[in-house]
């Protein structure tokens, strides 16, 4: 009677144990975006304020490589760029000079044209008054005189404007060249200047995001070449938790769902947290060894992110369960 018994409490202790509802569904680990800062320029590295285990904010200057001869070249250009400015202003001054002799000749034709206009009107004057016996005729001849002067002077202006038009127009079109040319030099200047830029802003060591530092490469003091990691950073304020599940459970899981997860801090201590999924695979992969689904038959399953809120205590590689 006794083993009776004995056998019905175990009977019915196994029927109530396969009766209650498993805690989790998968098991997984949490991870956080990692991030290995590599140097984007060589020199020997000025400073560095950079500590395992300290913290970083996005954007922030944690670091200086040798840039002393980069500014050094840069005063250069920036004085080269100076002298091609000031050669510019001064032949633009001599355009100026060659366009207003064109202009004086120009104005020396229009005065002359002027006064033989005023004589002509004057000859016309005397002529009635010498008509009329008012005046002696010689005015009126000095006055044909003058005129005849002014239409040889005006006959003599024109012909140096045609021939210093032709030199002129050589003189401009050579000084616009010398122009087209400076500031196809200024052109070169400004892209070297922006290139050095670059180069300068590239050995500042800027923290691509906030979190926390992983491992630190490289001390101050030593040189560094162009692609060498210099220290890893992570963000440990938003991390997810990687878990994987079977098709079966697949179809109650969605990207955005509120989920419940659990940190397993081993001897049975948990801690909860409320998780969003953030991503589902697209496709199927074997079942990882370190990794316990609800169907343990199941050969194939999805890999699934259930991004957490960190508190300060979630650490990466932590194990963690995860409640659909």
């Amino acid at each position: 009677m006794k083993k009776l018994l004995t056998l019905a409490s175990l009977a019915l202790l196994m029927a109530a144990c396969g009766n209650k509802e498993k805690e989790y569904d998968s098991t997984g680990t949490f991870e956080a975006t990692e991030v290995t800062v590599s140097a984007k320029s060589s020199g020997e590295l000025k400073s560095f304020e950079v500590e395992e285990g300290g913290e970083v904010e996005n954007g922030r200057v944690v670091g200086h490589i040798d840039a002393y001869q980069l500014h050094l070249k840069k005063e250069q250009l920036e004085t080269s760029r100076g002298q091609l400015s000031a050669n510019k202003r001064q032949l633009a001054s001599t355009r100026n000079a060659t366009d207003s002799r064109r202009l004086d000749l120009e104005e020396q034709v229009s005065s002359i044209t002027q006064q033989i206009a005023n004589a002509q009107r004057e000859r016309q004057r005397f002529a009635e008054l010498v008509k009329d016996g008012a005046v002696a005729r010689k005015q009126l001849d000095d006055i044909n005189y003058q005129i005849k002067v002014l239409e040889k002077q005006l006959e003599a202006t024109r012909d140096q404007i045609r021939s210093n038009n032709e030199s002129l127009r050589q003189q401009s079109d050579g000084i616009a060249a010398q122009i087209d040319g400076i500031d196809a030099q200024a052109a070169g200047l400004e892209a070297q200047l922006r290139q050095l830029d670059d180069q300068i802003a590239n050995t500042e060591i800027v923290a691509p995001l906030s979190g926390t530092v992983l491992e630190k490469y490289v001390e101050r003091g030593e040189f560094v070449s162009t692609g060498k990691p210099l220290f890893k950073v992570a963000d440990t304020r938003n991390m997810y938790m990687r878990a994987y599940v079977s098709s079966a459970l697949l179809k109650d899981i969605k990207v955005g769902q509120k989920v419940k997860v659990m940190a397993d801090y081993g001897d049975g201590q948990r801690k909860e947290y409320e998780g969003t999924v953030s991503w589902i695979s697209n496709r199927s992969e074997f079942t990882p060894k370190t990794i316990l689904t609800d169907d343990e038959r199941a050969d194939l399953v999805y890999a699934v992110k259930v991004a957490v809120k960190n508190d300060g205590f979630l650490k990466i590689g932590m194990y963690g369960e995860v409640k659909f």
